[in-house]
């Protein structure tokens, strides 16, 4: 680590010039995405910038940021049982105040870019330094940090961190990460329609008859101004009722995000007789294409079958323009394999601050993990 250092910034005006260079390959590490969350992060969260340089040059970029689960509205209100309010209790009590290495608020590999070839060692030892430099901040606060997790590592990178400072660490698999790897003869839906078997395809026609009646507009900056309180309202009622939540997007967050990213967001609206009821958001990041927040009225989504819809407007938007693969995130694990995605395994690390806890916390942690029930579907000839 002689030649290798760190500088951890507050704010997005702070970080050096070449930071997006360095950044160029992961727009959710670049200032216009940070830029975002600095102006428009949920109320509970705060963001912390790190600068990676070998003597004086900078060489990566990563991100940490910081959730207060006591400013928390609900942890998700979907699931109501005794082991759901055991969790949330260990969560509100022991688990409050939780530093994320990564970004917490997408799935993937999203924590950390390097612009030249960097060993496992060094990434062990900076993201430890990284965490313990902000526990310390957060210290000099009064504020005590219970738990650190590093977020979202592919398989390959979880192996080589554990042969280093993450050896000791207990290492946690959640649901997988749902990736669609488009194949790159699709110029069409149609083609992508003509490679599915007949079971599927019917599913596909019966869905686009459902949403007959509903029109689908690509949002510029001031559609989504003009229609801001009701997209939120959307995405609030979806969020809500999910099974667990560490935190809730911010009322300008959209807004703010078109207006800093252009076209690398994209925001759809679903509208039914001039009213919207439903919306789906994407970021072009790379030759990835990155599924973000959306948002629908339960009545439409069931009537229309939106949330499908939605799926398959994605996985088209993904063809036409080129992606090699559409990641798209944790949830809905079934409908999502249903179109085409596979599961991909990712890993997390987590310890706690007391170390009584940190004894037992891959215990702790397996008995708190709900159970994943959901059968893989194969949807092409």
């Amino acid at each position: 680590m002689d030649k290798i250092s760190f500088k951890i910034y507050n704010s997005v005006k702070e970080l050096p010039e070449l930071w997006d260079i360095v950044a160029q390959s992961n727009v959710f590490l670049q200032t216009p995405y940070l830029t975002v969350l600095e102006k428009s992060a949920p109320v509970n969260m705060e963001c912390f910038y790190i600068g990676i340089f070998e003597n004086l040059e900078l060489i990566g970029v990563s991100l940490a940021q910081y959730l207060d689960l006591n400013k928390l509205e609900s942890f998700g209100e979907r699931d109501k049982c005794l082991k759901t309010a055991i969790r949330n209790f260990i969560f509100k009590n022991f688990a409050s105040h939780t530093l994320f290495l990564g970004n917490n608020m997408i799935t993937g590999q999203n924590g950390y870019v390097f612009s030249k070839e960097i060993d496992f060692n060094h990434i062990s030892e900076i993201l430890l330094q990284s965490a313990n430099e902000i526990t310390l901040y957060f210290k000099k606060k009064g504020i005590s940090i219970h738990l650190v997790s590093f977020k979202d590592f592919y398989n390959h990178c979880s192996v080589e961190l554990k042969k280093y400072r993450f050896s000791n660490m207990y290492e946690f698999n959640t649901q997988p990460n749902m990736i669609f790897y488009l194949d790159k003869n699709w110029k069409s839906l149609d083609d992508y329609v003509a490679a599915l078997s007949k079971k599927y395809r019917d599913q596909f026609k019966r869905a686009r008859k459902k949403i007959d009646g509903i029109q689908v507009k690509n949002l510029s900056y001031e559609e989504v101004l003009k229609n801001e309180e009701k997209i939120y309202d959307l995405y609030h009622y979806v969020a809500k009722n999910a099974p667990f939540n560490t935190f809730f997007l911010s009322k300008n967050h959209f807004s703010t995000l078109k207006g800093q990213c252009g076209n690398r967001f994209q925001i759809f609206g679903y509208f039914l007789n001039d009213e919207l009821v439903g919306f789906h958001t994407l970021l072009l990041n790379d030759e990835t294409l990155e599924t973000y927040f959306l948002g629908y009225n339960e009545h439409i989504q069931k009537e229309n079958m939106l949330y499908l819809n939605m799926l398959y407007n994605m996985t088209e938007f993904g063809i036409m323009n080129g992606f090699k693969r559409i990641i798209f995130g944790r949830t809905a694990l079934e409908i999502k394999s249903s179109i085409g995605a596979i599961p991909i395994q990712m890993s997390g690390f987590i310890y706690h601050n007391n170390k009584l806890i940190n004894r037992f916390i891959g215990e702790i942690f397996r008995n708190l993990e709900p159970e994943l029930h959901w059968q893989q579907r194969h949807p092409f000839k």
